[in-house]
């Protein structure tokens, strides 16, 4: 028995960024199901899911339902100690949960005016005193993690724990809008952009195509500032490969990386290895035994 995540559209939904976080960073299986957010596909999502009014929402194994990403990485926490989903110390371990705490109350400012989109980066956003205000405040509570705990590591603690994944979006948020910040919150911010766990949401959001054109700015835009994905296009088989490298079912969708085709079971699982071939580790283990 898995645990089951409801989240909704992978480029705008920060909430669900966070809660498919807490599975994937700390190696806790889970099966994800989707819904696209302002349709009907997401009061039927929901509905399994009772009483959980929002997404991300959980149900674990025995069958109980959790909502809000606060309450789910205590419980899961709780029931996976061996993950460190929190310090080990206690003092870093109280701070983490006060950053969490505050993340999750706080910020309307640079919530409302910088909702996240990670299918897009601003030139210049023309942010408003009130999100310079909130930024001032996310940088001071950073930098108080990272003076104290953050020795030896580029996350809040050191080693990525719940916190880093709370500010995974406002990582999102500030390098999507260009927002102003000093060199070690930018340092921060590229820690995230370049997370292997954080390149792999972003790349099956652009595989799903949706366009939410209520998310769009009238900003001068310019190329998303994380790494730069290796160089794949859309191709036709046949394929080196017989069995798709996720499911091992037979290929039917193909992709041309470093002069070969590879075969994938459906245009969903070529699409997120198209946006970002290296951060998928089954593809590229096939890759690197084809040599």
């Amino acid at each position: 028995m898995t645990y089951h995540l409801a989240i909704g559209d992978r480029t705008y939904s920060s909430w669900s960024l966070r809660g498919w976080l807490l599975f994937e960073k700390f190696g806790i299986p889970v099966s994800v199901e989707t819904a696209v957010l302002y349709t009907d596909e997401l009061p039927r999502l929901l509905a399994r899911y009772a009483p959980a009014r929002l997404v991300p929402a959980m149900r674990m194994p025995d069958g109980e339902v959790v909502g809000e990403t606060l309450a789910m990485a205590e419980t899961l926490a709780e029931r996976h100690p061996e993950a460190g989903i929190w310090p080990t110390d206690p003092a870093a371990r109280a701070l983490a949960r006060w950053l969490c705490a505050e993340m999750h109350a706080g910020f309307g400012a640079l919530r409302g005016d910088c909702a996240m989109n990670l299918a897009k980066s601003y030139q210049d956003s023309a942010p408003r005193p009130e999100v310079l205000a909130d930024l001032a405040r996310i940088e001071e509570i950073w930098a108080l993690a990272r003076d104290r705990f953050g020795a030896g590591g580029r996350w809040l603690f050191g080693t990525y724990t719940a916190a880093d994944a709370f500010f995974a979006p406002v990582a999102a948020r500030i390098a999507g809008y260009n927002l102003p910040v000093g060199a070690a919150s930018a340092d921060y911010v590229a820690a995230h952009l370049a997370d292997p766990a954080f390149r792999r949401w972003r790349a099956m959001g652009w595989a799903q195509h949706l366009e939410q054109a209520a998310y769009r700015k009238p900003y001068p835009e310019r190329p998303w500032p994380g790494p730069a994905p290796l160089a794949a296009t859309v191709a036709e088989g046949p394929s080196v490969n017989a069995a798709c490298p996720y499911s091992g079912k037979p290929v039917t969708d193909f992709l041309q990386l470093g002069g070969k085709v590879w075969g994938f079971c459906n245009p969903f699982c070529r699409d997120k290895t198209l946006a970002d071939p290296e951060v998928w580790p089954k593809f590229m283990a096939m890759v690197q035994a084809e040599g």
